[in-house]
């Protein structure tokens, strides 16, 4: 796969320079057209709708509604009752759980996403972020156990950092699926396009999986309901994504040299 190294200080040089970097390393747009042989006429949907476009588009859809179904569910799960399925945490404690996590996250993915993609790739990469879903979802039922059993002790934190360290592993998915989308597209031209296909697709996913997560959660944790409904509904999801995956390329590069 193609390095993503980039210097430091480049890549302050084109935060806080945008016009004079951009003037100095990239031609002109209309250079780049030209050069590259894009049809500067505006293209039927249908034919922007490729294999490529579709196998991207179910992948980005289906991972993002895995995410935000587990990302939203997280503080329910967390202000829940204990004895209904939850840790029975308070507002300031799960804000400052969430906070550092946060901080964490952007920290991981800022040092860490590059190298990793130098070493393994977007695929396996995003594979890994998938595959992290599974020990997501069974986590939160044991958690809950630890919790009924010993209280809100060491073991019940630290499975709650490892729930969270795994989230981490999941949220790299999202780097890779811009290099899909990328490799995707028709052509230059055509990024545009394919990008808000995806996202459009993605946006109603995320309308979507707060919604169901949360009246399948709250259902299953009703007296009389299995509450294992709650967490077999989101192991689907977590296989559904895994499975829209297998459609990909072992390496986005291989999507662009096709287009060449």
């Amino acid at each position: 796969s193609v390095s993503t190294r980039t210097s430091l200080w480049e890549l302050i040089k084109e935060w806080f320079l945008p016009l004079s970097y951009a003037k100095s390393s990239t031609p002109s747009s209309n250079a780049l057209a030209i050069s590259e042989g894009v049809p500067s006429e505006p293209v039927a949907l249908r034919a922007l709708l490729t294999p490529k476009v579709l196998a991207v588009t179910a992948s980005y859809g289906t991972m993002a509604l895995f995410y935000i179904t587990v990302s939203s569910i997280l503080a329910l799960f967390y202000a829940t009752p204990i004895e209904l399925g939850g840790l029975s945490l308070d507002p300031p404690r799960i804000g400052t759980i969430f906070a550092m996590s946060g901080f964490v996250n952007g920290t991981f993915q800022l040092l860490f996403y590059a190298r990793l993609h130098d070493r393994f790739g977007a695929h396996a990469i995003h594979i890994a972020g998938l595959g992290s879903g599974i020990p997501i979802v069974i986590l939160f039922p044991v958690i809950n156990a630890l919790a009924r059993a010993h209280g809100m002790g060491l073991a019940v934190w630290l499975s709650v950092g490892l729930q969270l360290g795994l989230t981490f592993i999941l949220e790299l998915c999202y780097p890779c699926m811009s290099l899909y989308i990328r490799a995707a597209a028709p052509n230059h031209a055509l990024l545009g396009a394919t990008n808000g296909i995806v996202l459009l697709v993605a946006g109603g996913a995320r309308f979507i999986g707060p919604a169901s997560a949360a009246s399948v959660f709250s259902y299953s944790m009703q007296e009389g309901r299995d509450a294992w409904l709650a967490y077999y509904f989101f192991m689907a999801m977590a296989f559904l994504a895994l499975g829209t995956s297998m459609f990909l390329p072992r390496d986005p590069s291989l999507w662009e040299e096709e287009r060449r």
